[in-house]
């Protein structure tokens, strides 16, 4: 090892050195369970019991001095089991279960994706700390893939089973003919496959990243589906500019949109502009509480607090906005939803996203 390389801390020590040390390691497995995940290795392993890195690698296609340094770092950090006698390597059917395609919504490995994003813009964020102001979506790099990938699993895959479901009556009025709208739809993942299956309903996804909706859009033709319109378009300027009516849906959703927002309290004063009498408001966000001292106990809470440091926050104050963060929390939730004069809402915690909670609102 390079004596620029070398750790200082011995591997032996206690405490939270150890921590520190382990820490660096799982970091650097986070970032080669995404590449295992991006190029199907995982995949590849599935089922094929004990394989050589050569057999790997050409199941997947791959490089096989790639696939060789990759399977070291696996194996060293057990996720993979490895035989030295024999030269083979085996996915555990266990860990099978949490990072591979066929896992979903159990799938783990595109979750790990999310450090490389972060990670993109580390120095701008670390200037921000200095300066104020933030990072603008664009400087992410991968961002919207990695988001559309999460959508699907956290909510395409349990839409209609578990989702939509929390809105009673809601599935058969999508199935008579409603009006619904998506905001901040980035790919429209879940948009289209709500317009799929409810075919005699009309659908509308705004969002205000262009390539998102360029995206969505091609995929929308592709798909034939005629019952679907995209706009680039500012969410809270869609009334005003004439793209769409008050009161003009009968169900508007965001999943994971309002706390990115420049605005979030003009955002759900749209929402509820937007609904027609008897309409309800489908939310995800971020299921932590609104206090730190609640959250302590919170399996993913240094993840979100991170996530929501580097970027959520990030590209709101980029903006001239108001900087919520993805931590703001159910409470305020609740109290900033009263304030732009919806009821009560319904708050839901759903078993497969351990992330997010759901809420539901009427005005």
């Amino acid at each position: 090892m390079c004596q620029s390389c070398a750790l200082s801390v011995p591997l032996g020590a206690g405490g939270f050195e150890t921590r520190l040390v382990r820490m660096i390691n799982e970091a650097g497995l986070s970032l080669m369970i995404a590449i295992g995940h991006k190029t199907g290795l995982f995949d590849a392993m599935d089922g094929a019991g004990p394989v050589t890195g050569d057999a790997l690698a050409e199941r997947a296609g791959l490089n096989e001095r790639y696939v060789r340094e990759w399977l070291g770092a696996m194996a060293t950090g057990g996720v993979v089991t490895h035989d030295g006698a024999r030269g083979t390597y085996e996915l555990p059917t266990e860990h099978a279960g949490l990072l591979t395609r066929r896992a979903a919504p159990s799938n783990m490995a595109p979750m790990m994706q999310w450090v490389a994003v972060l990670a993109s813009a580390q120095d701008e964020i670390a200037e921000c700390f200095r300066r104020g102001g933030g990072v603008p979506y664009a400087h992410y790099a991968g961002f919207h893939r990695v988001m559309a990938e999460e959508s699907d699993q956290t909510v395409v895959s349990n839409l209609f089973e578990h989702i939509l479901p929390l809105a009673p009556g809601m599935q058969e009025r999508l199935a008579a003919g409603i009006r619904v709208a998506d905001l901040g739809c980035g790919r429209a993942h879940a948009l289209m496959a709500m317009a799929e299956r409810f075919p005699k309903s009309a659908f509308v996804g705004v969002d205000l990243c262009e390539e998102t909706i360029a995206w969505a859009s091609n995929e929308a033709r592709r798909r034939g589906l005629t019952n679907v319109r995209l706009y680039c378009h500012d969410a809270t300027r869609i009334i005003e500019d004439g793209l769409v009516a008050a009161g003009a849906f009968d169900l508007v959703t965001t999943f994971d949109s309002v706390h990115d927002q420049a605005r979030p309290d003009v955002y759900l004063t749209q929402i509820r502009r937007l609904l027609a009498p008897g309409g309800r408001y489908l939310m995800q966000d971020i299921g932590l509480q609104s206090a730190v001292a609640d959250n302590m106990e919170h399996p993913l809470a240094p993840f979100i607090y991170t996530i929501s440091c580097m970027h959520c926050m990030s590209v709101s104050l980029q903006q001239g906005g108001a900087g919520l963060g993805a931590a703001w929390g159910r409470e305020k939730a609740a109290e900033m939803l009263a304030e732009a004069g919806f009821g009560e809402p319904e708050l839901h915690d759903l078993e497969h996203d351990p992330m997010n909670f759901f809420a539901v609102a009427a005005v």
